[in-house]
């Protein structure tokens, strides 16, 4: 036997160096093959990684994990292809590490790309490792992460890759929908490689180090002329602020990675479960018997003037069992904020309106953002609660040119097709068609509730004034009349008639108003009782959302 099992060489004949015709000579050449499978290219290559500050393909998974608990698949799998001198570079296993273990005490089947193997490149074997345990995810129900270190088809494969490529993304399609799909950037990831995670349901990449894209810095200089780093073109900050594609930014491999620990704890392994609940009391009792300080301070949130903004995440915090919640691409599209939060321990999704943004319109970027959220939500069996403080979507020719109708639509889809429990909460504004996107009872909303300082109307004072009294004002003004005073006479009519919640509540379109401080108390017993809402959609292969 080896005496310390290292090996010097990243291809060195193992079976060569130990007497097989013995059974220790064999338990030998396993555990070497075992080694091997550790550092297929041997220690310099890895130390190349760590001296770049990132954490192996194996260490992520020992990060990631719970103690012990990776059980590999494949590990001796390896390449074979032999033209273009592959016969001489043969490690003992391909360039993807891929097997199970437990976060949390949960199931999760994952698999981590090694860059140090052929640059990461997919070839065959690496292609049917990865769909291997893709497919174990789906049959098991448990959640599949990936960890992605990759540059596309191994060309030496030829067509196979490209076929294997296409076979991965194949099953990301089957899996949507059905298992949590979470993906980590851990490097380049590169060419055809960089759909798979844009077909998941989380990106996480991490700051200077992550890089996506399908056509390099050097191929676009070649085509188009344009000169751009790889930061620039694929880099953390452009996936999450300019493409979308990236749901988290972390500093570092580690941050990364606690984050999908967090991610998973309010995720259920798959569609036909729910998400794990945490110990919490249940209030029992009057909603006013149970009054917090935290719960009261909403009673002053609301500045008086509706021109005033406030951070909506403090009533997200207010509202969540000791103000915890996971915000999600929260440098995207900055007037809405999308969270996961927990009320009497079980999983909720949050859609806020952010009036320190835009003063809360929607515009092409929030819409799409809320949107893929909801429709995530809905997937997985997690309620959703709109927090609403909207005055419209946000006007001008660039919105759409660009298309708001048609991306604006998405979120109006995604929240009329949603099955879960959804209740919503107008804290403010709710003007016009932002009212309607925005969880109404129109659009399939089960609860609606509305503080007392909600404004629901089809526009604000001075529009609406501006179209009931043109004609009025017009003659003002030629009579030499004030016509500044007639104006703020006329809105401060229409704010004491149409801007509340009372009209809406007089038609049923409100179910309750209610007190800021009643807010959790209020959503909290209604989750109850929505808990174990069936929802009868009618026969059809698939809705058509506008994409």
């Amino acid at each position: 036997m080896l005496p310390n099992m290292t090996l010097s060489s990243p291809f060195v004949d193992v079976a060569a160096l130990k007497d097989m015709t013995t059974t220790a000579g064999k338990i030998a050449d396993f555990k070497a093959r075992r080694v091997e499978a550790g550092q297929p290219m041997g220690a310099k290559a890895l130390d190349k990684v760590k001296q770049a500050g990132r954490l192996t393909a194996r260490e992520r998974l020992d990060y990631l994990l719970d103690e012990g608990s990776f059980i590999e698949t494949d590990q001796l799998a390896r390449h074979r292809t032999f033209d273009f001198g592959m016969h001489k570079k043969r490690p003992v296993t391909d360039g993807i590490v891929t097997g199970w273990g437990t976060i949390d005490g949960r199931e999760v089947c994952i698999f981590s790309q090694d860059g140090t193997v052929f640059g990461g490149a997919l070839g065959e074997v690496y292609g049917e490792k990865m769909i291997k345990i893709m497919e174990l995810a789906v049959a098991t129900g448990r959640p599949l992460i990936g960890l992605y270190e990759g540059a596309g088809a191994r060309i030496q494969d030829g067509a196979v890759s490209l076929d294997l490529i296409a076979q991965t993304f194949y099953h990301n399609i089957n899996a949507s929908g059905v298992v949590p799909q979470i993906s980590v950037i851990m490097g380049s990831c590169a060419g055809g490689n960089a759909y798979s995670p844009a077909l998941t349901d989380f990106v996480v990449m991490v700051d200077r180090t992550s890089k996506m894209f399908v056509t390099g810095p050097d191929v676009i200089k070649t085509v188009t002329g344009e000169i751009i780093s790889q930061e620039e073109l694929g880099g953390a900050n452009a996936h999450m602020t300019a493409a979308g594609n990236s749901h988290f930014t972390a500093a570092d491999d580690e941050e990364a990675l606690d984050f999908v620990q967090d991610l998973v704890s309010f995720l259920p392994s798959n569609n036909r479960g729910v998400a794990p609940r945490e110990d919490y009391d249940r209030e029992e009792g009057s909603i006013e018997d149970n009054l917090t300080p935290d719960d009261l301070r909403l009673d002053h949130i609301i500045p008086d003037s509706p021109s005033i903004p406030y951070d909506v995440r403090s009533v997200i915090e207010s509202i969540t069992d000791d103000g915890g919640y996971l915000e999600i691409q929260a440098d995207r599209a900055e007037n809405v904020v999308i969270a996961f939060g927990r009320i009497e321990g079980e999983s909720v999704g949050f859609v806020a309106n952010q009036p320190t943004q835009f003063a809360g319109c929607l515009d092409i970027d929030a819409s799409e953002k809320a949107a893929r959220f909801i429709r995530t939500c809905d997937a997985f069996n997690i309620p959703i609660v709109m927090l609403v403080d909207v005055p419209g979507f946000l006007p001008g020719a660039g919105q759409e040119h660009n298309g708001i109708l048609r991306r604006g639509a998405k979120l109006l889809y995604a929240y009329g097709e949603a099955t879960v429990p959804k209740i919503t909460v107008t804290m403010r504004k709710a003007y016009g068609g932002a009212y309607c996107v925005m969880g109404s009872k129109g659009l399939g909303a089960d609860i609606n509730l509305a503080w007392p300082t909600a404004q629901i109307a089809v526009m604000g004072a001075a529009g609406a004034v501006g179209f009931l009294h043109r004609r009025e004002l017009i003659a003002a003004a030629e009579n030499g009349d004030d016509v500044v005073a007639l104006s703020e006479a006329l809105e401060r009519e229409y704010e004491d008639h149409m801007l509340n919640p009372y009209l809406a509540a007089e038609r049923g379109l409100i179910d309750a108003v209610i007190l800021p401080s009643e807010t959790r108390g209020h959503i909290s017993r209604n989750l109850r009782l929505l808990k174990n809402k069936h929802v009868q959609r009618p026969a059809r292969k698939h809705g058509n959302i506008p994409l």
